[in-house]
């Protein structure tokens, strides 16, 4: 679909003009750079008009039955066999009917406990610069996050990515526990900042404590930073459904004046130095110290950004404190980036983070979230 049978389907607030690269630029890898194609926009590479998809999804993936709830049956039908056991043996001892169903009730209970917590339930994994989070209720299959993706300047809303925005950084993985569910990892800034992360993984979400520290003489240069979780497979819009890059956006949400938001947004800015995507920054984060993409007029009501799954009964939630941003990426992913602020020489600064990987129940999400990030 092409010129002006493009513009007719498409609404006019989704049109922005085309960024083409000057001769001889080098093309960015990141998902805040350039992207070398787009399927979702109409329009020749000489039309003065890139579209934004219509967001509709194309395809939804089925469902499979989760691992975690097959456990669950089973382990209720092992403790309600077990239950029937006890009570035929109290039966031969003549006990008294209440104590018997106490005790079965409880030895239940017990049964059911000890099974469950010898579940794994999340699990996490290090592939070179990719993040990998397992779990058997994860729909789509594993979540990789590109982490860190980039440590980033201030003045970036209207900089180059590479020639100004990106800070050198180099990661070493320090150590990861038997059972997967603690990584430790140490990144070292071109600047001299040291970042240690400490990722731990739950039941059904995942905590993110960082220590920065500056052992320089003179100021760091990164103010901010961003994880960049892809999550096409997760929300039934993968590579391997449509080639839409853009089909997973409807699934996606942020909260404003307190209430969840689907994107697009309304209003949804159209002009950056980069398209497309979108950025909405934090109250005190100033509008010249973003994501070089469109830049939302609207501030979130917390730094919470999420989708639902494909099946519509999970949602994946992630957000940080300091946060910089909220980012509607290029490549299926969403980020809650978070903040550093340029720490001064001897200082150190401590930033914790969350991912929630939760049945879809979203009062249930924010108060999780109102526990974890208390006065946000």
């Amino acid at each position: 679909m092409v010129g002006q049978d493009a513009r007719q389907r498409f609404p006019t607030k989704f049109v922005a003009p085309v960024r083409f690269r000057a001769p001889g630029a080098p093309r960015e890898p990141s998902s805040s750079g350039p992207r070398k194609k787009s399927s979702s926009f109409g329009g020749s590479a000489a039309s003065p008009l890139r579209v934004c998809s219509s967001f509709a999804p194309r395809h939804r993936a089925k469902s499979p039955p989760a691992k975690s709830e097959v456990i669950f049956a089973r382990t209720l039908k092992h403790g309600i066999f077990v239950a029937a056991l006890e009570i035929r043996l109290c039966q031969s001892f003549d006990m008294k009917p209440f104590k018997i169903l106490s005790l079965a009730i409880f030895h239940t209970v017990l049964w059911c406990q000890l099974v469950t917590a010898a579940t794994p339930g999340l699990t996490l994994e290090r592939d070179k610069h990719w993040l990998i989070i397992h779990g058997d209720h994860v729909f789509g299959g594993p979540i990789r996050i590109n982490y860190l993706e980039a440590y980033c300047r201030d003045k970036s809303t209207d900089a180059d990515w590479v020639k100004h925005t990106m800070v050198a950084h180099s990661n070493a993985l320090v150590s990861i526990s038997a059972d997967k569910k603690v990584i430790k990892m140490r990144d070292v800034l071109a600047d001299g900042l040291i970042v240690d992360h400490t990722i731990t993984a739950g039941d059904d979400s995942v905590v993110f404590k960082l220590t920065a520290r500056n052992p320089t003489q003179k100021r760091s240069e990164a103010h901010w930073a961003q994880p960049c979780i892809r999550l096409g497979d997760f929300t039934g819009q993968g590579a391997a459904q449509t080639k839409d890059d853009y089909a997973y956006v409807p699934k996606c949400f942020i909260f404003l004046d307190g209430k969840l938001t689907r994107l697009p947004t309304d209003p949804w800015a159209t002009k950056a130095r980069y398209m497309p995507g979108q950025v909405w920054r934090a109250p005190n984060v100033s509008a010249e110290d973003v994501n070089p993409r469109p830049l939302n007029p609207k501030i979130p009501s917390s730094g919470l950004i999420g989708c639902y799954s494909g099946d519509d009964k999970w949602i994946f939630a992630t957000a940080w404190e300091p946060w910089q941003e909220l980012f509607q990426g290029v490549a299926r992913c969403l980020h809650s980036d978070f903040r550093l602020g340029g720490i001064p020489p001897g200082e150190e600064k401590t930033i914790l983070g969350k991912i929630y990987i939760v049945p879809a129940d979203v009062p249930a999400l924010l108060k999780r979230y109102e526990k974890d990030f208390p006065g946000r």
